[in-house]
C-alpha cells in the first residue's frame, strides 16, 4: 500500500473513532436525563397531591362552616317553637327544622368523606416524597458516575483529535481535499477495503482490471460504481 493510501486509511479510521464519540456521549446524557426526569415526575406527583389536599381541606372547611351555620339555625328554630301558637306555623317550623337536620347530616357525611380523602392523600404524598428523594439521590449519584465517564471520553477525544491533526499536517493537501470531497457524501465509508473482489462501500463487484490496480498500483483507485477510495487489506494479496 502506497504512502498516500496508507494515510487515507489511517485518517478514515481516526474519523470513525471520532464520530463514534457522539453516540457514546448521547447515550450517557440520555441516561442522566431519564434519571432526573423520573425524579421530576415524582416531585410533580408530590405537588399535585399538595393541591388535592388543599382542595379537600377547603371543601371540608366549607362544610364545617355550613354545619356551624345550621347548628345556629336549629338553635334559633328551638327558640321560635316556644312562641308559635298556630298549627300552620308549627308545621312550617317543623319542616324547616327537618330540612336543617338533613343538611347537617349531609355536611357531617361530607366532612367525614373529606377527612378520609385528606388522610389517603397525605399517605400518598409521604410515599411520593420518599420516592422522589430516592430517585433524586440515584440521579445525583449517576450524574457523578457519568461525569467520570464524560471526562474519560473527553480525554479519548483529545487524543484522537491530536492524532488526526498530526496526520493531516503530514498529508498532501491535494489528496486530503480529494478525500474530503468524497467524505461529504460517503461520510466514514469514504475509504473502504476490497474483499472478494467487491467494494465494501457499495458492495458491488469490481472488474479484474480495477481489482488488480487496487492490489498493485501506486495510484489512488476509486470504485467505478460509487466513487469511494479502495484499498486492499494487508492480510489479502
Amino acid at each position: 500500500m502506497n504512502k498516500y493510501l496508507n494515510q487515507l486509511v489511517k485518517l478514515s479510521e481516526i474519523n470513525k473513532e471520532i464520530d463514534a464519540f457522539e453516540p457514546r456521549v448521547q447515550k450517557i446524557e440520555k441516561s442522566i436525563s431519564v434519571a432526573f426526569e423520573k425524579a421530576k415526575n415524582a416531585n410533580d406527583s408530590v405537588d399535585l397531591l399538595d393541591v388535592e389536599i388543599k382542595e379537600a381541606k377547603l371543601k371540608k372547611a366549607k362544610n364545617e362552616s355550613l354545619l356551624a351555620e345550621l347548628s345556629e339555625k336549629l338553635k334559633s328554630i328551638g327558640k321560635k317553637s316556644s312562641a308559635i301558637k298556630s298549627e300552620k306555623e308549627v308545621k312550617a317550623l317543623q319542616l324547616e327544622e327537618d330540612l336543617a337536620k338533613e343538611q347537617c347530616d349531609f355536611a357531617n357525611e361530607e366532612i367525614a368523606r373529606f377527612e378520609k380523602i385528606i388522610e389517603l392523600k397525605e399517605s400518598e404524598k409521604t410515599k411520593a416524597k420518599e420516592l422522589y428523594l430516592e430517585l433524586q439521590k440515584a440521579a445525583e449519584e449517576l450524574n457523578i458516575s457519568i461525569e467520570r465517564e464524560r471526562e474519560a471520553i473527553e480525554e479519548e477525544m483529545a487524543a484522537a483529535y491530536a492524532k488526526k491533526s498530526e496526520l493531516v499536517g503530514a498529508m498532501s493537501q491535494k489528496i486530503l481535499s480529494f478525500y474530503e470531497k468524497i467524505r461529504k457524501w460517503a461520510h466514514n465509508s469514504a475509504v473502504v477495503p476490497v474483499r472478494k473482489q467487491a467494494c465494501y462501500g457499495c458492495f458491488m463487484r469490481i472488474n479484474d482490471k480495477t481489482n488488480a490496480l487496487v492490489a498493485g498500483s501506486e495510484d489512488i483507485i476509486t470504485c467505478p460504481h460509487c466513487g469511494r477510495i479502495l484499498y486492499k487489506e494487508a492480510a489479502q494479496s
